[in-house]
C-alpha cells in the first residue's frame, strides 16, 4: 500500500487548501493508498538562514517533518497562490528539508526526502483561476530536487463554494479531477515505491 503524505502550503486554520488536502486524503484512501494528512502549522520553522543552520543545525520541527517525508512514497500537495507563486511557508519548508545533515550522504543528503518520490499538485482559490499560476513554480522546485511530478495538476476555482467547512468537495467536476489525481498518484507511487 503506497504511503502518501498529504499537506497544504498554508498555515491558516480555515485555509481552503487545507480543506482540499483533507478531501484529497480521503480519495487517496478510496484508491487504496495510505494517506497521512499533515498540517504545516503544527511544525513551525524559522525562516531559513545559513547562519542559524550553522549555529544550531536543522530545527526540531524540520527534523520531525523530514522524518515523515522519508517514511512516505509520495506527496500530494495543495499549494496556495501568493502573488502568482508559492507561499513563503511552502518554500521555507522545502528549503529546510533539502539541507544536508552530517556528511550529506545516504539519508543524510538533503535530496533524501525528495529523491524517488512522486508528487501530485493541486491548488484552491476563491478566484477564477483556482491557484493554477503557482503550480508551475512548485513543479520546477520539486523537479530540481529529484521528485517526479505528475503531468496532471488540479486547480479548484471558486473554492470558497466548492470546499465547505464541514468537508468534501461539492463541485462535481472538481471532485472528479481530485479523485483522478489521487488515483493516479497511488498508482504511480505503487509502481515507483521500493520493494522490501
Amino acid at each position: 500500500m503506497p504511503r502518501i503524505l498529504v499537506f497544504a502550503g498554508s498555515a491558516r486554520r480555515e485555509s481552503l487548501n487545507k480543506r482540499l488536502a483533507r478531501a484529497a486524503a480521503a480519495f487517496v484512501r478510496e484508491a487504496g493508498g495510505e494517506a497521512t494528512f499533515v498540517d504545516l502549522d503544527d511544525y513551525p520553522i524559522a525562516l531559513y538562514h545559513g547562519d542559524l543552520e550553522a549555529a544550531s543545525g536543522m530545527p526540531e520541527h524540520a527534523t520531525r517533518l523530514r522524518r515523515l517525508f522519508l517514511e512516505h512514497d509520495a506527496l500530494l500537495i495543495a499549494a496556495p497562490e501568493n502573488n502568482s507563486s508559492i507561499t513563503a511557508l511552502l518554500k521555507n519548508t522545502i528549503d529546510w528539508l533539502s539541507r544536508d545533515l552530517a556528511d550529506g550522504r545516504g539519508e543524510n543528503s538533503g535530496l533524501a526526502p525528495w529523491r524517488g518520490k512522486v508528487a501530485g499538485l493541486m491548488a484552491a482559490s476563491p478566484g477564477a483561476f483556482g491557484g493554477v499560476r503557482a503550480l508551475p513554480h512548485l513543479r520546477q522546485v520539486l523537479s530540481a530536487l529529484g521528485v517526479t511530478v505528475l503531468g496532471t495538476q488540479v486547480p479548484v476555482p471558486r473554492a470558497d463554494h466548492a470546499l465547505p467547512a464541514e468537508g468534501g468537495i461539492t463541485d462535481e467536476r472538481a471532485a472528479r479531477a481530485v479523485r483522478e489525481l489521487a488515483r493516479a498518484l497511488v498508482e504511480a507511487a505503487g509502481r515507483l515505491a521500493p520493494r522490501g
